[in-house]
């Protein structure tokens, strides 16, 4: 396994930022009435997760917890976000679910970054 010296090195860092830009892509397509709206809560939650992952790499294990755990949190902002969009007819179902798994995928790396540094240091 490759030395992780900087948050690109993640992973979850990687995925969290492709997802971000899968999310303005997205949300490009929302009406202009949700401009500040919808589209900038989306947009702002899906940049909190790779931010926090970033931030979080540059503090000391207990706030490198802390800041995972905050992004977990927007993930499941925007999780509740695609789904009201979804609901809305902003997306198709078809596209939530794709995104969903990018979501998915984002959290099962942000959760195994979390027990990693649960972990005793080896």
């Amino acid at each position: 396994m490759p030395k992780v010296t900087s948050f690109r090195d993640l992973e979850a860092w990687q995925v969290s930022l492709e997802m971000a830009e899968a999310c303005y892509a997205m949300t490009k397509r929302f009406p202009a009435s949700e401009q500040f709206g919808l589209t900038a809560q989306m947009r702002r939650a899906a940049v909190s997760v790779a931010s926090n992952i970033a931030e979080g790499h540059r503090r000391t294990r207990p706030g490198y917890l802390h800041h995972l755990q905050v992004a977990l949190g927007s993930l499941a902002e925007l999780e509740t976000q695609l789904e009201l969009a979804c609901r809305l007819g902003f997306v198709t179902a078809d596209e939530a679910s794709v995104y969903q798994k990018t979501l998915s995928r984002v959290g099962q790396l942000l959760h195994g970054l979390a027990r990693s540094l649960r972990l005793p240091p080896s």
